[in-house]
């Protein structure tokens, strides 16, 4: 959801790359349906694995609730956003999750200037 919110939000100003430690087959529908909601453009979006080449080629490594699983490359800034992880929940919880999110987003965007 960060990685879709956040091109959303940028569009071409920032690359953004998206990959979880352990990525489901397909975007869940209740997070599709979320996203899509708030106007967000899903189109050849897949979950895909976090690696550390991922890792390397980022300047930002947002990671929420990875914890020890994420791999860390010296000389990238990181930030932990706490948030519910919304695999299963109901869709208003998902829209309360998207929601933090976009506020983790605008606040980074801000500080960035951006």
């Amino acid at each position: 959801m960060a990685a879709a919110l956040l091109a959303h939000r940028t569009g071409e100003r920032v690359t953004v790359s998206s990959a979880g430690t352990h990525p489901a087959d397909e975007v869940e529908p209740h997070i599709t349906q979320a996203l899509t909601e708030a106007g967000v453009d899903l189109a050849d979006t897949y979950p895909k694995p976090l690696t550390e080449e991922v890792v390397h080629a980022a300047d930002i490594v947002i990671t929420m609730g990875c914890g020890d699983a994420c791999p860390v490359v010296p000389g990238r800034r990181y930030l932990g956003w706490p948030v519910a992880d919304p695999d299963g929940a109901p869709i208003a919880v998902v829209r309360d999750i998207r929601d933090a999110i976009d506020a983790h987003i605008a606040e980074l965007l801000t500080e960035l200037g951006a």
